[in-house]
C-alpha cells in the first residue's frame, strides 16, 4: 500500500502537464512551460529536468508511439496513459536515467493523475522497452533504410513523412537530409539580440554570452535565464533566433535610392523582428510602423518596442489586407508571413505533428495577398523582403515566383536560405523584392 501512496516526481509532473497543455490546448511548449514550472515552483537541475523530459517526449513523439505500439497488443490507449508512457520511453531510450526509475517514476505518476488502473500496463510496457537501446527499436520498427529511405527517416528521427519529403525537397539533397531531421531534434542554443543604440553585444558577452558568427548584434547565453539579463527584462535586448536577426538586417540593409525614412513590419507579432527594426531604424533617423491584425499580439509587438526612442515606432491594430495606409507610402517593407514553421521545429517541435499537408494550401495563398499588398505599400524603388520560418518550396520560392510572374513591375534582388544543421539557426528563407521605378 505503501507504493500506492507514493507521490509522483514534482519534475515529471510538471512535464505531463505541458504534454497535456500541448495536446489538450494547442499550446506550445515553449510557451507553456515556463508557467508550468512556476506552478509547481521548479528551478535549477529540477527545471531542466522537466523541460528535457516534455521537450524530448514532443520531439521523438513518431518514434516512441511506434515503439509503445510494438509493447502493445491492444494498442488504444487513454491519452494521459499515452503521455505518461511518452516520458518513460524517453527517459529508458534518450537519457541517462536508470531504468528502474524510469519505470517506477512513471508507474507513480500514472497512478497521480490517472488512477490505479494502468498502473500495471504501464509497468509493463516499460519493462518491454528497457529489453533494447534506442538503435534497437529503431530497427524493429521503422522501415527498411534500402527499401525506403524516406519513411526510415520518418521514424528514426521522428518527423511525419510529409514533412521528410517536403524538407527533403527544399534541401535538394539526400545525403544532409538526415544531419537536418537530427538538428531539428536538438535543443536549440538560447540566442539574445542586442538592439542598436539601446544595448551593447559587449554588454551581454559580460552577462555570460558569446558572439554569434553572422549577425553583429547577436550572442548566444552560455546558461541561465535570459530574464536575469538587465538589457532583456529592460527591453534593450531580447531572445532572437540568429536567423530571425538577419532576416531584419536584410530588410534594413538592402540598398535603396532616394528617401528612406519609413519602414513597414507588416505581420509584426510577436514583435521580436520589429523591435530590432525599430532600434535600426532610430539610428538612420527613420520611423517603423508594426502592423499587427491580433489585437493581443499587437501588445506583445508594443512591449517588445518599450526601450525604442519615443516616435520611433507606432504599433497598428490591423488587419493587413485591408492596410490603413495608401499604396506607396513606405520605403522598406518587411513581410514576416504566416507560415507551417516548419524551418522552427527545434524550437516548436510540437509543429510538425500539427501541420497536415492540406495547411500548405491556405497558408500560400495568403502568403502571396501579404506579398502583393507589401509591395504596393512601398513606393516605386522601394524594397521587400519576404521571409518565412520555413524552407518548403511551396511558402518560400513558389510564393515570389508566383507574384512576380503576376505584377511585372517588381525583380528579385537577393534571397538566402538558413538550416538548422549548416547553420545552427532556424531555417529561414528570405527574398529581397525592388519595385521598379
Amino acid at each position: 500500500m505503501a507504493e500506492r501512496r507514493r507521490a509522483a516526481d514534482p519534475a515529471r509532473r510538471a512535464a505531463l502537464d505541458v504534454l497535456t497543455a500541448v495536446r489538450v490546448e494547442e499550446a506550445y511548449a515553449n510557451l507553456v512551460l515556463p508557467q508550468v514550472l512556476r506552478k509547481h515552483r521548479l528551478a535549477g537541475r529540477d527545471a531542466g529536468l522537466a523541460t528535457e523530459l516534455a521537450s524530448g517526449a514532443i520531439r521523438m513523439q513518431g518514434l516512441y508511439d511506434a515503439v509503445i505500439d510494438a509493447c502493445l497488443t491492444k494498442p488504444r490507449l487513454q491519452p494521459e496513459v499515452r503521455d505518461v508512457l511518452r516520458l518513460g520511453v524517453h527517459q529508458l531510450l534518450s537519457m541517462r536515467v536508470p531504468d528502474h526509475a524510469a519505470i517506477s517514476t512513471s508507474v507513480d505518476l500514472v497512478r497521480a493523475v490517472v488512477g490505479q488502473g494502468p498502473a500495471g500496463l504501464v509497468n509493463a510496457v516499460l519493462r518491454k522497452v528497457s529489453r533494447r537501446d534506442l538503435e534497437a527499436w529503431v530497427a524493429d520498427v521503422a522501415p527498411d533504410r534500402a527499401t525506403d529511405p524516406y519513411g526510415h527517416l520518418a521514424v528514426a528521427r521522428s518527423h511525419p513523412r510529409w514533412v521528410v519529403d517536403a524538407l527533403g525537397e527544399a534541401l535538394g539533397s539526400d545525403e544532409e537530409l538526415d544531419a537536418l531531421l537530427a538538428a531539428d531534434n536538438a535543443a536549440p542554443r538560447v540566442t539574445l539580440v542586442a538592439r542598436p543604440g539601446l544595448a551593447t553585444v559587449e554588454e551581454l558577452e559580460a552577462a555570460g554570452g558569446t558572439r554569434t558568427s553572422r549577425s553583429p548584434h547577436g550572442v548566444v547565453l552560455a546558461g541561465g535565464e535570459p530574464a536575469a539579463v538587465p538589457a532583456v527584462a529592460e527591453g534593450r535586448a531580447g531572445v532572437q533566433d540568429e536567423g530571425s536577426q538577419l532576416v531584419a538586417l536584410a530588410m534594413s540593409e538592402a540598398p535603396l535610392e532616394g528617401r528612406d525614412e519609413r519602414w513597414l513590419d507588416l505581420c509584426a507579432g510577436p514583435g521580436g523582428k520589429a523591435a530590432l527594426l525599430a532600434a535600426l531604424a532610430a539610428r538612420r533617423g527613420a520611423t517603423l510602423t508594426a502592423n499587427e491584425r491580433q489585437p493581443h499580439r499587437a501588445a506583445l509587438v508594443a512591449s517588445a518596442m518599450r526601450a525604442v526612442p519615443p516616435g520611433t515606432a507606432h504599433v497598428l491594430a490591423g488587419d493587413a489586407m485591408r492596410p490603413a495606409w495608401v499604396p506607396g507610402t513606405f520605403d522598406r517593407a518587411l513581410v514576416d508571413a504566416p507560415c507551417s514553421g516548419l524551418g522552427a521545429l527545434r524550437r516548436r517541435p510540437e509543429s510538425r505533428w500539427r501541420r497536415t499537408p492540406a495547411d500548405l494550401d491556405g497558408l500560400v495563398a495568403l502568403q502571396q495577398v501579404l506579398l502583393d499588398v507589401a509591395l504596393e505599400s512601398v513606393r516605386p524603388g522601394g524594397v521587400v523582403v519576404y521571409a518565412t520560418c520555413s524552407p518548403v518550396v511551396a511558402e518560400t520560392t513558389a510564393v515570389v515566383r508566383a507574384v512576380l510572374e503576376r505584377r511585372g513591375d517588381t525583380d528579385e534582388v537577393d534571397r538566402f536560405q538558413l538550416w538548422p544543421h549548416r547553420d545552427g539557426t532556424d531555417a529561414m528563407f528570405a527574398a529581397t523584392l525592388r519595385r521598379r521605378d
